[in-house]
């Protein structure tokens, strides 16, 4: 029986593309900042469960090389990690368990692949519509929604290798990214591809179970001491009874972690900072590894212009006769081995490619179309040489859509979860106005998103990833220019990331049909920051000081009349004494906070943003019932 109704379209005004940290941090913080149910938002993911990058690298011995107290969600702060820096299903278990507590599971379509995304811009009703295809059913269906977050990561789609034959090849061909559990690697020929993070933790995890193992090494790679170890149960006992003991944990954690921060830049200073680690890590090398693989291992770029790997066990591995190193180029795989550029076979009855992913290209995204039709790859290919976003979350022509760990947030040193979430912190700040039903689209402007991605890589020109003797997954070279574009790593410290997710500025954005409920008899207190000379001032008015710290962002809450200018040039004469008060308070909590990495909640709903710098407005209760419901 067939009906000529047209099936309505499912929405949620938040849809999100992935299940692993980036969407359970989006998913918990809404609930968090404010109180919207988890019905709200529907999420989407292709691999079978919750987890992102941690259901999809399962391969023996999978682990973070971040330690577990800076690897996880800074408002689910875990007590309980095994060891200090966690293997995969602990990950996965740890993600697992933070979507249950927010009940965000029951939300989450799962073996879903979204292969389109598209802007509707109705006047009356603008959103993004989803094509889902089923994985399961191979059945297409479509999703609407207001705001659209992309949270599949950067690491989503495995580099091919680049050697000839690999369909020749009669064995099994495992990528470490999708590994195959039921392929038995006993008393087999194994030939691994890459000698990075991956490479170094497989190899030493298989080598006993195999006949013999070759691994090909392609590029070198800068190697410290071990840092893993397991956690005692003392250690946990203390961290769970303890009040704020995961929280000092976690403060010790990032400054240790973000230490190598200083060793980036092209100064002086973080000069001699690299030298003390390469010796370092060079002493370490070559102490460990047999001597006559040194030569294939110890890097000659420079400390930093990669990701540092920690040892688990791989130089040591490098004695054992059942191991061979090559830095022989493969020239073509055949059907039982590997051809060498000298001739010679490297017999194989597996394959396993550690070869990295995809990255610094458009190609890992989703089709996503925009205002005009304008489609994100046409965005990066035509105005950029490569991927980018204002903030590294936002793209001019995209409304109301924001990618999450996306381009330039990547780093060398320390947790990507930090970069997460302050990813997510900064979307549901810019689309408050939007939650309070002040507008329904957010767009940054042109202007602004250039000028971030020019600053951007600025100031990625003066740091060691673009070095002369650098040479890493984190740049490409366009073939037209030769313009070098890092489309991966954040050229400042994590502090800095906080700070800028944080200050909203309002000038760089667009809303449509902002309206303020504001009577002309209204008190009205004023949230009002000016930038100078000496940094950042509060705006104080002169009746009735009230201060309040808290649920806001590091906000001085102050009654006063309207004698401030809207456009925040000059603060009040009447408080000249109490601004520097407040300014020594203000600047001493956002210190601490930034020290602590903590991640406020908003200011409360009752409010209107709409200066540049966050200057926000408060309206008494009498104009606040006036103001649109939230939707």
């Amino acid at each position: 029986m067939s009906s000529d109704k047209e099936t309505e379209v499912p929405f949620t005004q938040f849809a999100c593309i992935g299940t692993g940290f980036s969407g359970i941090a989006l998913g918990a913080t809404i609930q968090r900042w404010y109180s919207i149910s988890p019905s709200s938002i529907q999420f989407f993911d292709s691999q079978p469960c919750v987890g992102g990058t941690w259901s999809i690298n399962q391969y023996p011995g999978a682990a973070c090389d971040v330690p577990s107290a800076l690897y996880s969600f800074s408002f689910e702060r875990n007590p309980n990690w095994t060891r200090f820096l966690p293997p995969h299903d602990e990950l996965r278990a740890y993600l697992t368990k933070v979507a249950e507590k927010y009940n965000l599971v029951p939300r989450m379509k799962f073996n879903t692949k979204v292969t389109k995304a598209e802007w509707i811009p109705s006047p009356t009703n603008p959103r993004w519509r989803l094509t889902i295809l089923d994985l399961e059913t191979n059945l297409t269906s479509h999703h609407e929604c207001q705001f659209l977050f992309s949270g599949s990561g950067q690491f989503n789609s495995p580099r091919p290798l680049d050697v000839p034959g690999i369909d020749s090849f009669q064995g099994p061909v495992i990528h470490s990214a999708r590994w195959d559990h039921s392929v038995s690697l006993h008393d087999k020929k194994v030939v691994v591809f890459g000698n990075g993070c991956t490479a170094a933790q497989i190899v030493p995890s298989i080598l006993s179970s195999t006949a013999h193992l070759t691994q090909i090494v392609r590029s070198k790679h800068w190697i410290y001491p071990p840092v893993d170890a397991k956690v005692s149960p003392f250690a946990k006992k203390l961290l769970a009874s303890m009040p704020g003991a995961t929280l000092l944990q976690r403060f010790i954690v990032y400054h240790l972690a973000e230490a190598d921060w200083a060793g980036f830049t092209l100064t002086p200073s973080a000069a001699s900072f690299r030298s003390r680690r390469r010796k370092m890590a060079e002493k370490y090398m070559k102490t460990t590894a047999p001597e006559k693989y040194h030569p294939l291992l110890v890097p000659e770029f420079e400390i930093g212009c990669k990701r540092r790997v920690f040892d688990s066990g791989y130089l040591e591995c490098l004695h054992s006769e059942k191991i061979t190193l090559t830095n022989d180029k493969a020239v073509e795989i055949l059907p039982h081995g590997v051809k060498m550029a000298d001739g010679r076979v490297v017999e194989a009855d597996v394959l396993v490619l550690a070869n990295g992913f995809e990255t610094n290209t458009s190609t890992t995204l989703l089709p996503v179309v925009g205002t005009g039709g304008h489609t994100l790859q046409e965005h990066w290919s035509e105005t950029f040489p490569g991927p980018e976003a204002y903030n590294c979350t936002s793209l001019h022509g995209f409304p109301n859509f924001f990618l999450l760990w996306g381009p330039n947030t990547a780093t060398g040193h320390t947790s990507a979860v930090m970069a997460i979430e302050n990813g997510v912190n900064f979307a549901l700040r810019v689309i408050k106005p939007c939650l309070e039903g002040r507008a329904s689209v957010v767009d940054v402007t042109e202007q602004a998103e250039r000028e971030f991605v020019e600053r951007v890589q600025e100031a990625l020109g003066k740091t060691v990833f673009t070095s002369e003797t650098c040479n890493s997954w984190y740049t490409a070279r366009d073939r037209e220019t030769g313009r070098v574009w890092n489309g991966m790593t954040y050229p400042w410290s994590q502090a800095r990331y906080w700070w800028d997710c944080m200050m909203i500025k309002k000038g760089d954005w667009v809303y449509n049909a902002i309206e303020y409920c504001q009577e002309e008899d209204a008190r009205i207190v004023v949230h009002c920051f000016r930038r100078d000379g000496l940094g950042w001032a509060a705006c104080l008015g002169w009746k009735e000081p009230e201060f309040s710290f808290g649920a806001g962002i590091g906000w001085v809450k102050v009654c006063c009349c309207c004698a401030c200018s809207e456009d925040m040039g000059i603060g009040c004469d009447q408080t000249k004494g109490a601004e520097l008060i407040v300014q020594t308070i203000l600047f001493t909590y956002i210190a601490v906070c930034t020290i602590l990495h903590i991640n406020h909640d908003p200011p409360s709903v009752d409010h209107v943003s709409n200066h540049r710098y966050s200057c926000t407005y408060f309206t008494t209760s009498k104009a606040l019932s006036q103001q649109p419901a939230r939707p």
